[in-house]
């Protein structure tokens, strides 16, 4: 599918601050997928396809978790982690979509996952650092995405689990999973950068 094609179908589902959200994530999973030797075209139409289903409505979301095979304790959790889910799900159904890449990296870019691909690792950060977003500490996982990509998803893991923690929010256990998995392979293989985290 054509990005201009994947744009017209998603505009329409987002308001006009989530779909210009939308394509800064794109450009920006485009220069990390160039960077990191990543298929453009694919971090292109998962990131203009992430938030598809933001806002769906929660009752549609909630009978399509019921009755697809998405797992079914994501009812459990707050219903923001639902529209990454229930789109990777929906646009293959709706559109014929059926790279398992671009599904994955939609499907996880909110929570992101243990062992997470190049391409999912690319939307999951992309998402998190766009250039329209501003809170403390977004700087420092700015410089280190143009650095490792697997440090950046470290620090974006762990500043969401903080974030959550913070406000006594349930954590959904893939999040927990993300951060265990890339602490475990950057540590393990001494592949922490000391420098590059000094100051987050």
């Amino acid at each position: 599918m054509k990005k201009a094609e994947a744009i017209s179908i998603v505009e329409p589902h987002l308001t006009k601050e989530r779909f210009d959200h939308t394509l800064r994530v794109a450009d920006t999973a485009t220069k990390l997928a160039q960077k990191y030797g990543a298929s453009t075209e694919k971090a292109e139409l998962a990131s203009i396809f992430h938030d598809y289903c933001k806002y769906r409505p929660l009752e549609e979301m909630e009978r399509i978790i019921r009755l697809s095979y998405l797992p079914k304790d994501l009812l459990q959790y707050h219903h923001e982690l639902w529209h990454g889910p229930v789109a990777s799900l929906l646009i293959e159904q709706e559109h014929g979509i059926q790279d398992e890449e671009i599904q994955s990296a939609i499907y996880y870019h909110t929570t992101g996952r243990a062992n997470m691909g190049k391409l999912e690792l690319i939307v999951f950060v992309a998402d998190y650092i766009e250039p329209g977003r501003s809170f403390p500490g977004l700087d420092e996982v700015r410089e280190v995405a143009n650095q490792n990509i697997e440090i950046a998803a470290w620090m974006v893991s762990r500043n969401t689990i903080e974030y959550l923690m913070k406000r006594q929010n349930r954590i959904y256990p893939d999040t927990f999973h993300a951060y265990n998995y890339l602490t475990k392979c950057l540590d393990g293989g001494n592949n922490f950068d000391q420098k590059l985290i000094r100051n987050t």
